[in-house]
């Protein structure tokens, strides 16, 4: 069975990277990325969800992490350089992402936001991200998704 291209593997595509998507089933009561991993028969380590916050001035950041881990807000602001970090309401995610939660992609978010991503990324070989939609994941190594975000997130110049 082929899966429907997402935009967060149209955004692949158009950069030339490779990945795989693979599908399992969604549980409703449990859309934790815990859940991706057992459903994909994957180890949690290698399952990355994106959490969506808010500095201090307003800002988003984007922070891709393992599955089973907790996210260190102090650490995301230290890395974002801002004072602090607070994770966006549910309500708020799929306006400010084009994402529902459950479902939210790192990749080709509505705008393109900083994101930073868990440096044990580079402890695997091949990683799993949301692929937009809930139950599709993308299959890809680190590099690409690193690449990939990289491109997302090129600065804007100001004059």
């Amino acid at each position: 069975m082929s899966l429907k291209k997402t935009n967060a593997a149209r955004f692949l595509d158009t950069l030339k990277l490779p990945y795989e998507m693979t599908s399992y089933e969604v549980d409703e009561e449990d859309l934790s990325a815990t859940h991706a991993a057992e459903a994909l028969g994957v180890d949690a380590s290698c399952v990355f969800k994106t959490l969506v916050a808010r500095d201090d001035a307003k800002h988003i950041v984007v922070a891709c992490i393992p599955a089973a881990a907790e996210i260190d807000l102090k650490a995301l602001a230290r890395v974002a350089k801002v004072k602090r970090c607070e994770l966006v309401a549910v309500k708020e995610l799929l306006g400010l992402t084009g994402y529902i939660r459950g479902g939210c992609s790192p990749l080709a978010m509505k705008k393109a936001y900083p994101t930073f991503i868990d440096s044990s990324i580079k402890d695997h070989v091949k990683v799993y991200v949301s692929a937009g939609l809930r139950g599709i994941q993308l299959c890809l190594a680190p590099d690409v998704l690193i690449q990939a975000s990289k491109a997302l997130c090129e600065p804007l110049v100001k004059v």
